[in-house]
């Protein structure tokens, strides 16, 4: 299963660009074995001022046919890494080909864009840069792909 990372704004290069091109790349390495890869980091940007409503339609524009979505929205579901890591290896062995995970601007996404989506998750209460979400995310893929394969770098 592919999955790939929706996001709205663009990451210059920096020390989050350097993150997420290190966790998602451990990622493929320790997700191919198991059926999982990134599908990569697909980045659009609302240009004319369009709000939360135009970046939806970039976001679904950008989401590969076929492909079940996930929102990153602080009203999502709390998980711990095991059960992310659960949802991830239930979806790929139900034959699922790609996932695509999305994660909105400043303003999140809109209402009826998470209406849409098989699953809403929360990294907690609080409201986080969407550029950290981006690394906490891939950290997270990496880490499910770590716990599925039974890898040492999940401690629980």
């Amino acid at each position: 299963m592919r999955v790939h990372l929706c996001a709205v704004g663009r990451l210059r290069a920096g020390p989050e660009l350097t993150l997420i091109d290190d966790y998602l790349t451990r990622f493929d390495r320790t997700g191919r074995m198991l059926g999982l890869t990134s599908g990569g980091v697909t980045e659009v940007e609302d240009r004319k001022g369009g709000g939360m409503q135009a970046e939806a339609d970039l976001l679904r524009r950008a989401i590969p046919r076929g492909a079940q979505l996930w929102v990153m929205d602080e009203r999502g579901t709390q998980m711990t890494s095991p059960q992310f890591a659960d949802h991830l290896g239930a979806l790929r062995d139900a034959g699922q080909g790609d996932l695509a995970i999305c994660i909105g601007g400043a303003d999140g996404l809109s209402p009826d864009f998470r209406a849409e989506a098989a699953m809403a998750i929360s990294f907690g209460a609080m409201v986080w840069p969407h550029m950290l979400v981006r690394v906490m995310l891939a950290e997270q893929l990496y880490r499910a792909a770590a716990i599925l394969s039974g890898g040492p770098y999940h401690r629980a």
